[in-house]
């Protein structure tokens, strides 16, 4: 069995590895400052005492880097060319031991249209952006009898979900299997989240724990403008859009889509 200075060293190797790689990541993006994220205004008395204990913070301090430095060079990277669809507002948020929630909204003030908890937690993802490519899949299962495209008699939505009303999904995340998603109603927590990230158009960082009611600590967020793109009645994706309609690069840089898909 390890004694307990084994374990102390190997768990300060692991962090320092995971700054050695964000560190790496981030210098590929030097066009991106930090200064393009929204900071709190005010140091809560809370964020003072945190800061007189920074190796307790340098993981967070990683995994908000892997989290800019995906977002800036998703931002900087390849155009697409954008078709028909909806604009939304999306954003990634959980705190750094917790579960990823997914918000997509209409405008930064209103009412989620869609609003989904992935039990991934929030660092796994962190990882997989770090990685410069994220496919996210939610697929559900179509009720039974219903027909798989609309029939000749009767509406096409005739006794059956739209697709965004599904409750229950399972996950995957570039391949691989992350568990389950539940659609959500927008709860007083979450709401506390969408409210203090209202100014925020895009970025990432992090949510103080004091504006957020304490509870389970900093939240991590990110987020950018998305295109839905409707397939069919049991096929829609949300991608990440480039702001700059003028850029033409095709560094590969990372991108974030969602796919939501009826079988």
């Amino acid at each position: 069995m390890a004694s307990r200075g084994d374990e102390d060293y190997m768990k300060n190797s692991e962090a320092e590895e995971e700054e050695e790689a964000a560190i790496a990541f981030t210098s590929t993006c030097p066009s991106f400052h930090s200064e393009d994220f929204v900071s709190p205004p005010k140091k809560s008395p809370l964020q003072q005492q945190e800061q007189q204990h920074p190796p307790q913070r340098r993981k967070v301090r990683t995994a908000v880097a892997r989290l800019r430095s995906a977002l800036a060079a998703a931002l900087t990277g390849r155009h697409r060319q954008v078709g028909l669809g909806a604009r939304l507002t999306g954003t990634l948020y959980g705190h750094r031991r917790g579960h990823v929630h997914l918000a997509f909204q209409l405008d930064p003030r209103a009412c989620p249209a869609l609003l989904l908890e992935l039990t991934a937690p929030t660092t796994a993802l962190v990882r997989e952006m770090a990685s410069g490519l994220v496919r996210i899949a939610l697929e559900c299962e179509r009720a039974k009898g219903a027909p798989a495209v609309p029939t000749a008699t009767g509406p096409p939505n005739a006794g059956a979900k739209r697709l965004l009303e599904e409750t229950e999904w399972r996950a995957y995340c570039n391949g691989k299997s992350c568990g389950y998603a539940m659609r959500r109603e927008c709860g007083a927590a979450d709401w506390r989240v969408l409210h203090a990230l209202e100014p925020v158009s895009m970025g990432a960082g992090v949510i103080p724990a004091a504006s957020c009611g304490g509870g389970e600590g900093d939240v991590m967020y990110m987020r950018a403008r998305f295109e839905r793109v409707v397939g069919s009645r049991d096929s829609e994706a949300f991608y990440m859009m480039n702001p700059d309609s003028s850029s033409n690069n095709n560094n590969g840089g990372p991108e974030l889509s969602v796919y939501l898909l009826r079988v």
